[in-house]
């Protein structure tokens, strides 16, 4: 079920972004209620999965909190985006005249934004209720994921006053959008009533009829658990009715969407066809090689910038494989922050790797073509490792945060099955970034050059080479930086918020320096990092010379990840002692030849 839902909501996304007939309103919002049920369903069955298989139940205080918020965000988003879709059928069906004026592109992504923010004020809001509670009457959790409707039952406290904020959340984000819905059906139904022909009443509906099938799924059943719970005194019955409105509703809605709705019908078949066509058909529609910007045309500095940039990548990937090896050779520093730095080191080799060699060869052979399929390799591959750079920087944050906040419980939150997950995690978060823009590329079928204004190939240089209306392109990767740009940015600096906060409640100044220097060059690196990111899109935006800012990409590219293990070894005692004593077990442990100790030996008088 979950491998269903999974698939068949991606591939409404992508028959919807592939498809020019589709990029409408309507659509565009059945895309992102499509992407919004595979974060919910994803946030309770997998785990569900892994319990079945280790035959374990058992879900630590910080998972608990963690899932039941990515439960209530991405439920209240799915309710958000169906009240967002009634509206647009209101406007079509009351206000056909003004639609194009009314539903434009800016609009839209207004709707989805404010969509995706009101439910995260709803999930930190019930996040903030659920963290006031110290004490539990039981650890039982009477439902197959963490409701927060479970964890108040549990709770010692008195929870008159949590009970009445909880309604009042649930009448501004649940009875509010059901109204939302009722009153634009209640207009519609009006509007089709007044049709005089029953061909044209027909058609009218059927623009809806999806979107109505959906909401009486989703809310007919939600009702439907919200019963079931109230009259059955089972809680196994109680668990085995929500597994409907968490597992079967986004599991159908591809279905609904796809069985009534001809133009999804169609779009799929014309994917199919397009997936089907040959490699000569495809070669018609795409350019086959870009041209990348070399840093200078004098061949007299050629030879010292392949040396400079020679030496950079050695010293960049050589600094961060000691860091890995000291980190992996020195049992004091098997510990969660080292395990997420190592992690980073092998980032930035990732990271540097895309780019420096394939630079360093064109700079050799005297050739700045790079292949289509190679460029949007590259382009992958930089994406996934920048991303995973983001994600790790933001974990290392949270592992400073419970190190300084939360110094007792820090052995069990942070216990090595959740670092694992954390980094594997940031991997899939970062190969999602990745494939995301990589399917916002490809769709784009001709440029109107083959010059690429940067050393690599730089995703927003392909969007103004296009030829095609890159609009609605430029929204949906908006949308991802946000979601994998403000958020990172944001939990970091929540972190240090915190961290701050308490740094400043020691009593000595020893204490508050003796803080400060455990996380000092995280966020050192922190600084570089996002600074570097910054300077250069200011740049960008500033400068007119294509080569000044592929010179000042050079710093986040190539410098930030040259720096970082420079950062760690020089600021950190830790690291400089294991590597002293790295270096000391290297010499020692080689073996002298029976020759010099020969040569060496005192001669017998």
């Amino acid at each position: 079920m979950y491998l269903v839902t999974v698939l068949g909501n991606l591939l409404i996304i992508l028959a919807i972004s592939s498809d020019s007939h589709l990029h409408t309103p309507m659509y565009f919002f059945l895309s992102n209620l499509s992407l919004a049920d595979i974060c919910f369903i994803s946030t309770t069955v997998p785990k569900m999965m892994v319990n079945i298989s280790t035959q374990s139940r058992v879900i630590s205080y910080v998972g608990c909190l963690t899932q039941m918020s990515c439960f209530i965000l991405f439920g209240c988003m799915d309710d958000m985006l169906l009240t967002v879709m009634a509206y647009d059928r209101f406007v079509a069906i009351c206000h056909p005249l003004h639609y194009q004026v009314i539903m434009n592109p800016y609009i839209c992504a207004t709707l989805v934004l404010m969509a995706f923010l009101v439910s995260l004020l709803v999930s930190l809001l019930h996040n903030f209720i659920i963290l006031e509670f110290k004490y539990f009457k039981d650890v039982e959790i009477a439902n197959f994921f963490c409701d927060p409707s479970q964890l108040l039952n549990l709770s010692c406290s008195d929870i008159f006053i949590d009970n009445i904020v909880m309604y009042f959340v649930f009448v501004i984000s649940g009875f509010l959008p059901t109204s939302g819905i009722f009153f634009s059906y209640y207009k519609i139904v009006s509007s089709i009533l007044r049709i005089p022909s029953s061909d044209g009443k027909y058609k009218a509906y059927s623009t809806c009829g999806s979107h109505l099938s959906v909401v009486c799924l989703y809310y007919g059943t939600g009702f439907g658990v919200y019963i079931a719970s109230a009259v059955s005194h089972s809680p196994r019955n109680s668990a085995l009715a929500s597994v409907v409105y968490t597992v079967v509703t986004p599991m159908l809605n591809p279905f609904i969407y796809s069985l009534r709705n001809r133009d999804i019908t169609h779009a799929l078949k014309r994917l199919h066809s397009r997936c089907a066509s040959t490699l000569e058909e495809n070669n018609q529609t795409h350019v086959l090689e870009f041209h990348l910007l070399g840093f200078s045309e004098d061949p007299d500095l050629q030879p010292i910038l392949f040396g400079l940039f020679l030496s950079m990548y050695l010293v960049t990937v050589l600094g961060n494989l000691l860091l890995i090896l000291a980190v992996s050779s020195d049992s004091h520093l098997h510990t969660p922050m080292y395990f997420f730095l190592s992690n980073l080191s092998f980032a930035d080799i990732c990271f540097i790797s895309t780019m420096v060699p394939k630079m360093i060869v064109d700079m050799q052979s005297h050739s700045r073509v790079i292949s289509y399929v190679g460029c949007l390799t590259q382009m992958s591959a930089f994406l996934t490792s920048a991303c995973m750079d983001d994600m790790l920087l933001t974990v290392m944050a949270y592992d400073r945060f419970v190190a300084f906040c939360h110094p007792l419980q820090y052995q069990v939150i942070m216990n090595p099955r959740f670092c694992v997950i954390l980094v594997l995690v940031s991997f899939l978060g970062s190969l999602l970034y990745s494939l995301l823009h990589n399917l916002s590329i490809s769709q784009l079928t001709s440029f109107n050059g083959t010059e690429i204004a940067n050393f690599f190939c730089d995703p927003s240089q392909l969007l103004i080479l296009a030829c095609s209306e890159t609009f609605t392109n430029n929204i949906i990767m908006y949308f991802i930086l946000i979601v994998f740009g403000f958020i990172p940015i944001s939990g970091i600096f929540f972190s240090y918020y915190k961290i701050a906060c308490s740094i400043l409640r020691a009593p000595s100044s020893g204490g508050k320096y003796k803080a400060f220097s455990t996380c000092g060059s995280h966020l050192s690196v922190v600084c570089l990092f996002y600074g570097t990111s910054l300077g250069v899109y200011i740049d960008s935006a500033l400068s007119h010379s294509p080569r000044n800012s592929a010179v000042a990409s050079v710093m986040y590219t190539v410098v930030t990840p040259m720096l970082n293990p420079f950062i760690y070894s020089l600021r950190n005692r830790d690291i400089k002692s294991a590597l002293w004593r790295l270096q000391s077990r290297t010499i020692f442990s080689v073996p002298i030849p029976n020759s010099l100790c020969f040569l060496l030996a005192k001669p017998v008088i």
